[in-house]
């Protein structure tokens, strides 16, 4: 049977009210969130379902911002209190983690239906907690593929209902970053044999003939008359032929070339090729793929929002196996742009497949092109898994690229990129070294050999996806696989780089549809 993504259970609806909260309307949720400033006032209690229950809880338990209370309150205890005070000065990364601990409180006792509101505080701090709560809740909704024979039932949240005075603004870019997120973390934690090759690009069909995007797979014959020598190479040891590049594009009406192309490495899973991998090392290989998941994610955000930027989204779908015909160090291979490559090491087989794919993309004559990948070990050496490496040929773009991070909550950090790297690849028998033999600076390295395939009349951006799985979860995403990366693209183009046109305001209730 083929699988599907759960377009339908990709947010919980979320409905803005404009009613003032009673008790009635209380009694009406599993689970209810109340922001309250830290000293409220008698007015605030006043007008506060069971404030006069709430309101010694609430000065015994609530010293600073930031700290919360709970309380079962109404008929039968029925429903599920939480009050919280928001803090006003704090990063995005700092309240998406606070957002994740009240998310898990609310969601524990399985709430079919959750009311947020909001008395006495102001507008500059509530509004940034609300977004993070919204972000938290949804990642912690939603519900990964499952293969259990005898599931644990489960109450699943079915609606949100915001009571505020008045609109929530940017509710639309919120459901679509967090849908977008969820389809980048499904799609990444699918097990090898359900996601392989054939089955993500039938997914993919699936997926473009939903939204009404434009597919083509190049497979394995035409990547051959390309001359993409590079992919090939890590494809050849596969057992099946169904390896190749998608190509997925959005053109909304009256848009011309992609302001932007977002190139997704998708080793569905990764052997080490002929340089095996150790076992704790593959172990949790079939998560390879999740810089496409991510360039699948955002390109499903930017379509929900309905950006009237044309988007192109590139995917190199292979495995990386061993067998009688995989690729081997000191082999020599040609790139689709010519660039002749010498094989160090088989398991750096993603800048291998990026490089034909950033070719391929280059042709487009993209305003910008973005790539995501889980490349490299040294990024998360350097870094740990909660910031991913950011390296750029606009090095005047630094200052936007890590501030997007800063807004999103998704940090990256700008590594060098200076051409003398390029002496630690040369080759004595090709243009260039797959990689170093010693793996110093590996990050860097396997950034300044991807520059290579990328025009420099192209603004470009590698993202090495260092905190796409932490364990323990990161900011407000609380599963070992984060999905890294959508917020971030969407504040980035967003913020202007490269510059796009202003996406069109749309109706919240049908963002994530």
């Amino acid at each position: 049977m083929p699988i599907r993504l759960p377009f339908e259970n990709l947010v919980v609806p979320v409905r803005q009210l404009r009613a003032r909260v009673s008790g009635s309307t209380l009694a009406r949720h599993g689970a209810a969130i109340v922001f309250l400033p830290l000293k409220p006032s008698a007015a605030d209690w006043a007008g506060l379902p069971h404030g006069d229950a709430l309101r010694g809880l609430y000065a015994r338990k609530v010293r600073k911002e930031g700290d919360c209370c709970q309380l079962r309150v109404g008929p039968g205890a029925a429903t599920l209190l939480i009050a919280v005070c928001p803090v006003a000065e704090a990063t995005t990364f700092e309240r998406l983690q606070s957002a994740a601990k009240i998310a898990r409180a609310a969601l524990d006792s399985e709430p079919e239906t959750l009311l947020i509101w909001e008395r006495g505080c102001d507008p500059t701090t509530v509004e940034p907690a609300l977004h993070a709560t919204l972000a938290a809740i949804q990642a912690a909704a939603f519900r990964f593929a499952s293969f259990k024979s005898k599931p644990k039932p489960r109450t699943s949240l079915a609606r949100i209902d915001l009571a505020l005075a008045r609109t929530l603004r940017d509710l639309e870019a919120t459901l679509a970053t967090s849908a977008g997120n969820n389809i980048a973390r499904w799609l990444t934690a699918l097990p090898p044999n359900t996601l392989n090759a054939g089955a993500y690009r039938r997914l993919l069909q699936d997926f473009a003939r939903r939204f009404k995007l434009s597919y083509r797979f190049y497979g394995e014959p035409e990547l051959k008359r390309l001359g993409a020598g590079a992919f090939l190479a890590v494809s050849q040891g596969n057992g099946t032929r169904d390896a190749g590049i998608v190509r997925l594009a959005y053109r909304p009406r009256g848009a011309g070339a992609p302001a932007v192309s977002l190139v997704g490495k998708g080793i569905c899973f990764d052997t080490g090729g002929t340089n095996l991998k150790a076992h704790k090392g593959m172990l949790d290989m079939h998560t390879d793929m999740e810089g496409s998941a991510v360039a699948v994610g955002s390109l499903y955000a930017l379509h929900a929002m309905r950006s009237p930027a044309a988007v192109d989204c590139w995917l190199a779908i292979t495995e990386n196996r061993i067998g009688p015909l995989a690729y081997k160090p000191q082999d020599v291979v040609r790139a689709q742009n010519g660039t002749t490559i010498q094989v160090i090491h088989t398991d750096a087989e993603g800048r291998m497949v990026l490089a034909d794919t950033l070719c391929l993309a280059a042709r487009a004559n993209p305003g910008a092109i973005i790539d995501y990948a889980t490349l490299t070990g040294a990024c998360v050496y350097a870094l740990t898994e909660r910031y991913s490496g950011a390296f750029t040929n606009r090095p005047e773009g630094r200052e936007a690229i890590e501030a997007a991070g800063t807004v999103s909550g998704e940090r990256v950090w700008c590594f060098p990129m200076d051409k003398d790297f390029d002496s630690d690849l040369e080759s004595a028998v090709a243009d260039v070294l797959q990689c170093s033999i010693d793996s110093k600076g590996d990050h860097i390295l396997a950034a300044r050999f991807l520059s290579r395939f990328v025009p420099k009349s192209i603004p470009w951006l590698h993202l090495d996806l260092a905190a796409g799985t932490r364990h323990g979860g990161l900011a407000h995403i609380t599963t070992e696989i984060t999905g890294f990366g959508v917020r971030y693209t969407l504040e980035l183009l967003r913020g202007g780089w490269p510059a796009l046109p202003k996406a069109r305001r749309r109706d919240a209730s049908r963002t994530g549809s």
